[in-house]
């Protein structure tokens, strides 16, 4: 079975698309010269390392950021570096190629058959993700990308992990 794994999208989850509540704090970057405005939240690092500290996970990116995250993202939010699922560029809409779908089957092949508990906010990555051959158990939490990651979700990921 192997060693459950916590995946984490950077846009929508940990930075939400509208301004968030209090806490969250504005940030700018530019990976490959782009300028991003992101609003990030220093108690996500803390909740998601007691995450998999309590359930024996571990934690990587699923995100277009790849390992750009670990410069960009994790430093602001208290994360060490981390693994990345290798995602490239989307290409483009094209017949049954949407966006959770190229995410999803990227995420099925990085994962090589271990459980998983995935934070995305794409809207159909739940069915592309359950219709990638070789997916072990997994659940998707889910995430309003109005809003971003919550207590109550890293309350749902520890449940199920403690679960298997």
């Amino acid at each position: 079975m192997g060693t459950p794994l916590v995946l984490l999208d950077v846009d929508g989850v940990l930075n939400p698309f509208e301004r968030p509540h209090r806490g969250f704090r504005r940030f700018r970057c530019a990976p490959n010269g782009v300028m991003f405005k992101l609003w990030l939240y220093s108690a996500h690092g803390e909740w998601l390392l007691d995450l998999v500290d309590s359930t024996g996970s571990e934690l990587a990116w699923a995100s277009y950021w790849c390992d750009r995250a670990n410069q960009w993202i994790g430093p602001q939010v208290g994360l060490p570096e981390l693994p990345y699922v290798p995602i490239p560029q989307f290409p483009g809409v094209e017949e049954g190629n949407t966006l959770g779908a190229w995410k999803a089957r990227h995420v099925a092949t990085w994962v090589e058959g271990r459980p998983f508990v995935w934070f995305e906010d794409e809207p159909d990555v739940t069915e592309c993700i359950a219709a990638e051959d070789g997916v072990g158990d997994h659940l998707l939490v889910r995430i309003d990308p109005m809003v971003g990651l919550t207590e109550e979700h890293i309350r749902l990921a520890a449940d199920w992990l403690k679960a298997l």
